[in-house]
């Protein structure tokens, strides 16, 4: 048994894994889907990188979990990667689930290609929050017209410092025993269908993996059973 920790993207809660959950439970796992601070159900509660990163840890030591297999997706990717290295040896395993991947001294916006300067704007035009996505941002994602009601109901803006702020890591991520989920729909042109830089090089070291999904960026709707599997999958490594 190993105790799954779901964190999903921007804009989610935990609400995001509820037709994942199922799959892990019934395999006789612990299951924790979390939602981070000033989203969905903490909508409200002040938020920075460094908030969403100790989120994760506490909810590892308040519920005194071990085995952990931390998972991210999107934007969680970076305080996942953040946290894993803090829970020592309570960690069995993180999947990055078609996910940004922390690098220290740099955020999640710092890697575009306009060094983040649009997502920022768009925060400071929008109260220090990055605001909803509308129904269009999910099209070609192998999602049904219900499951993109479903994201675009549940999404709450996502606090801007989060996105903005610096990761803060210890040591290098590839040292940390991980799988890379990339999501790539099959109809995706060739140079769509392989990491970024910065995932290529992790998943070459020894202790990582990567595993492709032929489906969007939001697989916990589009293929749930079939992430589900996925992560089950991870926890075996």
């Amino acid at each position: 048994m190993v105790n799954f920790v779901l964190v999903a993207g921007a804009r989610l809660g935990a609400w995001a894994w509820d037709d994942v959950v199922p799959y892990l439970r019934a395999a006789g796992h612990g299951v924790h889907p979390l939602t981070l601070s000033g989203l969905a159900d903490k909508r409200g509660v002040p938020a920075g990188q460094a908030t969403h990163v100790q989120d994760i840890v506490d909810e590892v030591e308040r519920r005194a979990l071990r085995d952990v297999v931390l998972v991210g997706h999107s934007y969680s990717g970076i305080p996942v990667g953040q946290a894993a290295e803090r829970i020592g040896d309570r960690l069995a395993r993180v999947v990055f689930v078609d996910s940004s991947v922390p690098t220290d001294g740099e955020s999640f916006v710092s890697a575009r290609p306009d060094g983040g300067a649009a997502v920022e704007a768009s925060i400071a035009e929008n109260g220090g929050f990055w605001p909803l996505a509308p129904a269009a941002h999910y099209d070609g994602e192998g999602l049904t017209h219900e499951q993109i009601a479903r994201l675009v109901r549940g999404s709450t803006p996502h606090p801007g410092a989060t996105l903005t702020e610096p990761a803060v890591l210890a040591g290098p991520l590839g040292d940390l025993p991980a799988t890379y989920v990339l999501c790539v729909m099959p109809e995706a042109e060739p140079h769509d269908a392989e990491p970024d830089e910065d995932v290529a090089a992790l998943v070459n070291s020894e202790r990582w993996r990567l595993v492709r999904m032929d489906t969007g960026h939001w697989p916990m709707f589009s293929q749930p059973r079939e992430l589900a599997q996925v992560l089950l999958n991870a926890a075996l490594e």
